[in-house]
């Protein structure tokens, strides 16, 4: 009975959002979005594939992130994407997962690290992260008691950068994202920790605004099982998935 009333009102939605154009804002953040890889991204190819097959078109406009999230407030958007559900703004509702990303812990070749918790890593080594991004509450937690110990880096390639030259003992953000971008500056001394911290589902944040309601609805339909969000493979990282933050 579930499952007919679902297939009704996808029916129904569907019939009032075919050939819509939706239209997000987005970050370069390989291999889940950029304006140059292949198909945008494997976040955007993975979302622009489940809209299409209901004839629904995707266009992408890349920004600076923080530019990125207040430009979707703007009418001709409907949200931004890929986004944690942390990065979900006030004003903003979340969709369900469209892929999952990994917060992990990198490090340079030479001085690999051991930590027994995220707030023993932070007390213990000097932690970089991405200044305009909104970590899960554990680390938050972690930086605020040491902030003496946190070094912020305005974007992914300062931060790949700043761990490099050893101006930082560690960073955490997506491994996946430090890697790509360590391959294609040349950068060979850094790795990923086997030893995630989470994993972060990748969600649409969509304008509140009232003729996005049925939007939202209508994809998050799309996005219950049998869909199911995914992991890309990323080279360069091999994950040892123990018990391991959902949230």
């Amino acid at each position: 009975m579930a499952a007919f009333v679902l297939s009704a009102l996808l029916l129904v939605i569907s019939a009032t959002l075919k050939a819509e154009t939706w239209k997000i804002t987005s970050l370069e953040w390989p291999p889940y979005s950029g304006q140059d890889l292949p198909g945008q991204g494997t976040a955007i190819a993975e979302l622009r594939g489940v809209l299409a097959a209901e004839g629904i078109d995707l266009e992408v406009r890349f920004f600076p992130w923080e530019r990125a999230k207040r430009a979707a407030a703007r009418p001709e958007y409907v949200g931004y994407f890929p986004a944690w559900p942390e990065e979900v703004r006030a004003g903003f509702i979340g969709s369900r997962p469209v892929q999952d990303s990994i917060v992990g812990v990198l490090y340079r070749i030479d001085q690999p690290v051991r930590w027994s918790s995220i707030m023993e890593l932070f007390e213990t080594h000097r932690v970089g992260l991405v200044q305009s991004y909104v970590y899960p509450d554990l680390i938050t937690r972690a930086a605020q008691e040491y902030p003496d110990n946190v070094n912020l880096a305005p974007h992914e390639i300062s931060l790949m950068r700043m761990l490099a030259s050893g101006r930082m003992d560690v960073a955490i953000t997506d491994p996946c994202v430090t890697l790509y971008i360590a391959r294609r500056h040349g950068i060979t001394n850094i790795q990923a920790s086997s030893r995630p911290i989470s994993i972060k589902p990748l969600v649409v944040a969509f304008h509140a605004r009232t003729e996005n309601l049925a939007r939202i609805e209508f994809l998050n339909a799309l996005l219950e099982p049998p869909f199911k969000a995914s992991i890309p493979r990323c080279q360069g990282v091999e994950y040892e998935m123990g018990p391991v933050d959902r949230n």
